[in-house]
C-alpha cells in the first residue's frame, strides 16, 4: 500500500468544505421555502400544501443526515491528519478509509435527497400540463 502523506486528506478539506456549503444552501433555500408554504397553509389550509410541507420535511432530515455524515467525514479527516502528524501511519489509513465511507454515505443520502427534489417538481410540472 502506498504511503498516506498529510496531503491526502488535506486535499479532501476544500471538497467537504464546497460539499458542506452546497448542503447549507439547500437546507436554507427549503426553510424559506417552509416558511412560505406554512404561511400559505395558516391563511388557507389544503390537502396539497399539507403533502408539500411532508415532502419538504422529509427533504429537511435528509439534509441534516447528509450535513452530519459529511461533517463527521470531514473530522475523520483531521483526526487522520493529526495521526500521521505523531507518525501512526496504520491508524491514520484507516481513520482516512472510516472518512471516505463516511463521505460515500453523505453523498448517498445527497443522491436520495435530489430524486425526491425531482420528482416533487415533477408533480408541479404534471399537474400544469392538465
Amino acid at each position: 500500500m502506498n504511503q498516506l502523506t498529510l496531503t491526502t486528506p488535506g486535499l479532501l478539506f476544500s471538497a467537504i468544505s464546497l460539499l458542506l456549503l452546497a448542503y447549507t444552501n439547500r437546507f436554507l433555500t427549503l426553510a424559506t421555502l417552509i416558511r412560505k408554504l406554512h404561511s400559505d397553509y395558516q391563511i388557507k389550509p389544503s390537502t396539497v400544501l399539507e403533502g408539500q410541507l411532508k415532502n419538504l420535511k422529509k427533504r429537511v432530515l435528509l439534509i441534516r443526515n447528509m450535513q452530519i455524515w459529511g461533517v463527521a467525514s470531514l473530522f475523520l479527516c483531521v483526526l487522520c491528519m493529526f495521526l500521521l502528524f505523531f507518525n501512526e501511519e496504520t491508524g491514520g489509513k484507516w481513520v482516512f478509509g472510516g472518512g471516505l465511507i463516511l463521505l460515500l454515505i453523505s453523498l448517498g443520502i445527497s443522491i436520495r435527497e435530489i430524486q425526491i427534489s425531482t420528482d416533487a417538481l415533477n408533480l408541479h410540472l404534471k399537474d400544469m400540463e392538465t
